[in-house]
């Protein structure tokens, strides 16, 4: 049993304006930087034993004050990644509104890909093997793993039973908390989108 507690990045100046993606350079604004402080604050006694994180800056702007408290490594892991956006990478949503393509995207997101970009079930199947490692490496324990929205949405679609066409219903919101604890039995959800005690964590 591994007990997974999804951190989502803090905020940064483009949130809401730009689909970031994968684009480089994008760091914490101040307030995402405080929220940074606070997630590392809320889970100082959690208990946690290892942080990963997306190789984002803003993933692991967000993972480092959590490390420096609690003096554990950032561990980068690829499956963490945002979403491969291809060519919608970077660009205003008030561009992307316009498209056909991009309401698609949004409405039927379990089979339609952004123009040379990654599908949602491959984000979905690349957390999964993650998490499956990690619950072999990190028997009884809990670890952090600090990631993007969607990519959390999709680990949580799969732990809740959701289709992947409804993932807009579950809000992930910046430095948010949400925690799931997988063992022989199956998944148990003990969180979604929360800002948790860290001692809560460990019950």
């Amino acid at each position: 049993m591994v007990t997974l507690a999804l951190i989502r990045h803090a905020a940064h100046d483009l949130l809401g304006r730009t689909l970031l993606g994968r684009a480089a350079g994008v760091r914490l604004s101040a307030a995402g930087t405080r929220d940074a402080a606070d997630v590392a604050e809320r889970l100082a006694d959690s208990g946690l034993r290892a942080i990963y994180s997306s190789p984002r800056e803003r993933a692991r702007d967000t993972a480092t004050p959590l490390a420096e408290r609690l003096r554990l490594e950032v561990q980068i892991a690829p499956e963490l990644d945002e979403i491969d956006f291809g060519e919608w990478t970077d660009r205003p949503f008030d561009e992307l509104d316009g498209l056909e393509r991009w309401r698609r995207f949004n409405e039927f997101r379990s089979c339609t890909r952004s123009p040379n970009g990654e599908s949602m079930i491959e984000v979905q199947a690349r957390f999964l093997r993650l998490a499956e490692r990690l619950a072999a490496i990190h028997d009884g324990e809990l670890v952090a793993l600090v990631s993007h929205g969607d990519v959390i949405r999709a680990a949580l679609a799969h732990y809740l039973g959701i289709h992947l066409d409804l993932f807009r219903r579950l809000q992930i919101s910046p430095a948010s908390l949400s925690v799931v604890r997988v063992g022989s039995y199956g998944p148990e959800v003990l969180m979604v989108n929360g800002a948790a005690d860290g001692r809560r964590l460990q019950s």
